[in-house]
Parts: structure tokens; C-alpha cells; sequence
């Protein structure tokens, strides 16, 4: 992906194609996202170790490494390894500079590139695992359907059910793509695809792919500060 297409448009650090927001966790502190997670969204025991975790869009890797504090304080007794991934380099870079637990990697990654994908499936491979046992997916989805189109969100709701167990997931409501929409035009771009979208209704959509059985809903958190849900859904094992 050339550098450009990851710049913020204009003079607005806010107008990105991407969300990759420089100094997000600045506005947006990852309080807001912990204090939301709840005991009950993650399996009570895993028969395997270690505890593979996938963090997408993890920006410069703050709550990523504060899902982790929060995941051992549930799983004690077990390792818990995290993949974080960003699609831009310079986030990357600095969530890597900051990082100082070994049991954390960071790494450039679009989810929605073939390539891109062989990252993650080699990095199951080498704790020989099929699954991430926790997919963490926090206000990603519209970045993702307003590059790709409703057939792009799709494909990512089932790609992300392919590789794991337990999904956390915290949709941005049709709210959030007219103000991105609003702030890029203001800069004197668009997102081409935003007036093709006919998936609107967002939270109901994602529920019901996801809400489906090999999966269900287990919890779902109240709405936060900005008006968004945090959702937890579980791979039921067959009986």
C-alpha cells in the first residue's frame, strides 16, 4: 500500500482513509474500551496453551497491550500470546518501540489482503493452532465496509469466524461513516465506495452473521460514551 493512501487528507488528522489515527489513544483512552469488557465475554477454561489472542487495527499497540493486563488477570494460570496488526508501518513502528512484553508481537498487516493474510495463518502455524482463541476487532468494521463495500464486510465477518473461538467486537454505527465521509470531503477527498453501501443498519447486520451457529452471543456491554456496543461471541463446541 503506497505511504500516501495512509496519510491523513488535508490539514484534518482526523480525514484518514484507514482510522489509522495518529495519537488515537490521546482521545480516545483505552480505559474506555477495559472498563467495558466484562468477565463473562471470554470462555471460562481453554483446554490449550497457550492463549492465542489477534488484535485488529491495533494502532500503536496502547490497548493491545492493556487487553493483555486484562487477560491475565482472567487466565492466571496460562500463557497468553498476542498478535497485534495495523495496516500502517509508522503505528507499527511505535507500538514496537514501546513494547517491552516478549509475549506481544506487533506486525503490518491488512486483513483484507491475500498476502497479507499468510502473516497470520504462519503465526498460528508456529504455536500449532488452526484458531486464535480470542479475535479482538474494536472499531475496525466501518474502516474496512467503507473501503470495501458491504461484499468486504462480509467476507471480513466470515474470515474473522474461520480463525476463532471467541470475537470481540465493537461495531461503529452508520453515524460514524457520515462524519468520515463529512471530515474527507471537507479535505477534498471521498471514500469512492460510501454511496454504493447499502448495509446501514450495522449492529443488526453483524448479529446476525455472527449470531450464528457454529457461534452465539454471549454478551453484549452497555452502549459507551461514543454510542457504541462491545459484543462477545463464542464458538459453541459440538456436543
Amino acid at each position: 500500500m503506497k505511504a500516501e493512501e495512509l496519510s491523513f487528507i488535508g490539514g484534518d488528522p482526523g480525514a484518514t482513509k484507514y482510522g489509522n489515527f495518529i495519537n488515537y489513544y490521546s482521545f480516545h483512552s483505552t480505559k474506555e474500551r477495559t472498563d467495558c469488557l466484562h468477565p463473562d465475554m471470554f470462555v471460562s477454561s481453554i483446554t490449550t496453551q497457550p492463549i492465542l489472542c489477534l488484535d485488529i487495527g491495533c494502532n500503536t499497540g496502547e490497548l493491545s497491550k492493556d487487553i493483555y493486563l486484562y487477560l491475565k488477570n482472567i487466565y492466571p494460570k496460562y500463557v497468553i500470546k498476542m498478535l497485534g496488526i495495523d495496516i500502517d508501518p509508522t503505528l507499527i513502528q511505535r507500538a514496537k518501540e514501546t513494547n517491552d512484553n516478549p509475549n506481544i508481537n506487533f506486525t503490518v498487516a491488512n486483513i483484507m489482503n491475500e498476502t497479507d493474510k499468510e502473516v497470520i495463518e504462519k503465526y498460528l502455524e508456529s504455536h500449532e493452532k488452526n484458531k486464535f482463541d480470542i479475535t479482538f476487532c474494536f472499531s475496525v468494521t466501518m474502516w474496512i465496509h467503507i473501503n470495501n463495500g458491504d461484499e468486504g464486510l462480509l467476507y471480513f465477518l466470515s474470515f474473522i469466524q474461520d480463525i476463532s473461538e471467541t470475537i470481540i467486537i465493537e461495531p461503529q454505527p452508520w453515524k460514524c461513516y457520515r462524519n468520515a465521509q463529512r471530515r474527507m470531503r471537507k479535505s477534498g477527498s471521498s471514500f469512492p465506495l460510501y454511496e454504493q453501501i447499502k448495509i446501514k443498519n450495522i449492529d443488526i447486520v453483524i448479529e446476525n452473521i455472527l449470531n450464528k451457529d457454529p457461534f452465539k452471543k454471549v454478551y453484549e456491554s452497555l452502549a459507551t460514551a461514543w454510542n457504541r456496543k462491545i459484543q462477545s461471541y463464542q464458538r459453541v463446541l459440538e456436543q
